[in-house]
């Protein structure tokens, strides 16, 4: 019988948590969120030996359990209970090679918890080019408990912390820190009271609300009786913790850890006084940016062609393959030109995301936080707001989830409100497919017009998010001030299996969520498009042959002629036709009005939308771009043209289109107000700023 442990990877954010869980887990590993809550849960699997089996979760990273933000809430209330499922057997604490000092405050109050603790410090390869020596013999003995040397890079250390883990059971749990050196009388006090019980973890306890979550927590005593102290008295015995717990780990480290500085310190400085110099710094995240556009745009261009011609090929040879009738139509109208709808963009999501993982492995997105903190603390924006603004160019709705890391309420609920602006990888779908139609595909300077349109639209996206703070700054007021501070990083170079694993964890996870929704909704499309009430609907061929009596048409333009009648009385035609009097002034028609509606339940459905309208009784062997592009109006010319093109891509850059977000903006604000305001307003900013842009483009 194979035995299962949980393993807790805990440590401070940038200490390389994430490489470690990546070397343990590999492909066995699944994201979502804690019970209750939306603090992301990270969890994997991988077997130790031919016995053991390890559950690993990833916690969030955090800097003590002094607990003032969700975060560390989450991870202080999983390690007092012991009856949660997913309590630890074993605790891997993940320490920076170069920062060792700071992060084995956060070691002690884990070991303090008498939970087996196994101290990995990482990044050991990086050990003789900074000049650092450490005594693992002295270290171990010192601390009570197994080091191990780690690197990722070079798979160095992995096999030896699996055994380790194996015999977790060996390690010492005796406590670190006596608390009773903090206040004597104090603390004595409280042992008399529970003798039994964990004095550190009745400390924890008195000193915050573990209750902050919705996790439950069983048998941990009521200690509401010291708390009468004054809270100030308890942040003083907090500070004189933590300063005792420095003066420990001093002593510790002076026997075991030496450090002979070298030039690569000197190289970081250099870089970071130009990577986030307040005016050269924001040209190299401009031109970083730029790069990034133009690549997204021509290395996938090719296998974009390839998917498209692909589905439109499968639809085709579907129905060919397949006897006439409503299930093969179902097929290769709704079901596979829907999807291809989707997968064609595959390629940038997977590229957008791999410039994204380069540029945090690399440690360079530290130090774009830390540079736009700047500007944006001026606009009611912390420097913290940088991380969920930054993440919303993958989605709105774990973007609106890190907020939870900002601890003053008004800049919280600002960056809420203002994330949805921000170009999210729902939006990269649409605004692809209409650059590509009314963008020429041209260069100058060798600078692709394609690729810098859609720079300008993430851009436009910033500019409303800081135009949209600062309008809110002044509304909502707040008498308390915050303060931003950031870890440094150092550079290295991205590790590849850290990179692949994030690309391919966020694009599966985007495929297969919206595959989900389009799939669903293009063929609630398809019956609404190939069934319609009335006589106008059953008797289409008939009424169509009759009006066009008297003129000479071929057999494919009579046949395109009832297609277009009968899909103008189907249910959805109706719906569209209801509808386009509000958006013809915006330049779009009754089609392009079905798409807005079903892209509320998620932007990128937009584009399989269309693809699903126009598949209906159309030539299969076209593409989705030819398509479109074929589309024209009454008066004969292009309907996406320029100035419809501009109009659409600006609306969906102010809209909010998406329930999901909506729904988790409700969840966070815990309240209603806050997302209908943020829907009308978006919406209004949407509808006028594209009608102002199509009246003058057209």
């Amino acid at each position: 019988m194979i035995k299962i442990i949980n393993v807790a990877l805990i440590g401070n954010p940038n200490t390389g948590k994430t490489s470690v869980f990546n070397a343990l887990t590999g492909l066995n590993q699944k994201v979502g969120n804690y019970p209750g809550i939306t603090v992301e849960k990270k969890q994997g699997s991988c077997r130790l030996d031919r016995a053991t089996k390890a559950r690993v979760f990833d916690l969030p990273g955090i800097y003590s359990l002094n607990a003032s933000s969700m975060d560390e809430s989450v991870v202080v209330e999983l390690l007092l209970n012991k009856n949660d499922p997913d309590f630890p057997d074993v605790a891997i604490f993940i320490a920076d090679v170069e920062n060792i000092k700071q992060n084995l405050l956060l070691f002690s109050q884990i070991k303090d918890l008498e939970i087996p603790t196994v101290l990995v410090i990482n990044m050991s390869d990086q050990m003789k080019r900074k000049g650092i020596q450490i005594d693992l013999d002295k270290l171990e003995e010192k601390l009570n408990t197994k080091v191990v040397l780690v690197s990722t890079r070079q798979n160095l250390g992995v096999s030896q912390l699996k055994q380790i883990l194996v015999d977790y059971q060996s390690i010492s749990n005796t406590p670190m820190f006596d608390p009773t050196t903090i206040d004597k009388e104090y603390f004595e006090s409280i042992h008399k009271a529970y003798p039994t019980q964990s004095l550190y973890k009745l400390w924890l306890v008195i000193t915050q609300d573990v209750n902050f979550t919705k996790m439950e927590r069983q048998k941990v005593p009521n200690t509401s009786e010291f708390r009468t102290q004054p809270q100030s008295y308890l942040k003083k015995l907090q500070q004189r913790e933590t300063i005792k717990r420095y003066q420990t780990i001093n002593q510790i480290l002076k026997q075991t850890y030496k450090v002979n500085l070298q030039e690569a310190t000197d190289m970081r400085s250099r870089l970071d006084n130009l990577l986030i110099h307040k005016f050269w710094g924001y040209i190299i995240f401009f031109l970083i940016l730029l790069i990034i556009f133009q690549a997204i745009f021509d290395w996938s261009s090719v296998p974009m062609d390839f998917i498209d011609n692909s589905f439109a090929g499968l639809s085709e040879w579907v129905k060919f393959q397949l006897p006439a009738g409503i299930l093969t139509d179902l097929i290769s109208e709704a079901v596979i030109s829907g999807l291809g709808g989707i997968m064609i963009f595959i390629p940038q999501i997977a590229f957008l995301f791999l410039f994204i993982s380069i540029l945090e492995e690399t440690g360079y997105m530290s130090r774009v936080v830390f540079l736009m903190d700047r500007s944006l603390r001026k606009f009611g924006l912390s420097g913290k707001s940088v991380v969920p603004l930054i993440s919303g160019t993958a989605c709105a709705i774990p973007a609106v989830m890190a907020t939870r890391n900002i601890e003053n309420w008004k800049e919280r609920l600002i960056t809420i409100l203002v994330v949805p602006f921000t170009t999210c990888s729902a939006r990269l779908p649409v605004y692809m497919i209409l650059i590509s139609l009314v963008i020429p595909d041209e260069r100058l300077y060798g600078i692709n017009y394609q690729g810098l349109t859609l720079m300008g639209l993430y851009l436009i996206g910033f500019l409303m998010v800081i135009v949209s703070a600062s309008i809110l700054n002044n509304l909502i007021k707040s008498p308390s001030k915050s303060y931003f501070v950031v870890e440094m990083p150092n550079y290295k170079l991205p590790l590849p299996k850290n990179v692949f694993l994030m690309v391919w964890e966020k694009t599966r996870s985007f495929v297969v969520e919206a595959g989900k929704i389009i799939l669903a909704i293009s063929i609630l499309l398809w019956f609404m498009a190939s069934f319609g009430p009335g006589k106008n609907f059953s008797n289409a061929e008939q009424i169509v042959s009759q009006q066009f009596v008297n003129q000479t048409l071929n057999e494919i333009e009579l046949k395109n002629k009832i297609v277009s009648f009968r899909l103008e009385n189907s249910y959805i035609g109706i719906l569209g036709k209801t509808i386009e009097p509000i958006i013809l002034p915006l330049g779009y028609d009754w089609k392009i009005g079905i798409a807005l509606i079903s892209s509320f339940a998620a932007r990128e459905v937009f584009v399989g939308t269309l693809a699903t309208i126009y598949s209906i009784g159309s030539d299969a062997q076209e593409t989705i771009k030819t398509k479109l592009a074929g589309e024209i109006r009454k008066d004969g010319t292009s309907l996406f043209n320029l100035a419809t093109g501009i109009s659409l891509m600006l609306f969906y850059a102010f809209s909010m289109q998406c329930m999901s977000t909506l729904a988790i903006v409700k969840k966070e604000t815990n309240s209603w107000k806050w997302p209908i305001i943020q829907l009308i307003s978006m919406t209004v900013i949407a509808y006028f700023v594209s009608l102002i842009v199509y009246q003058m483009l057209k």
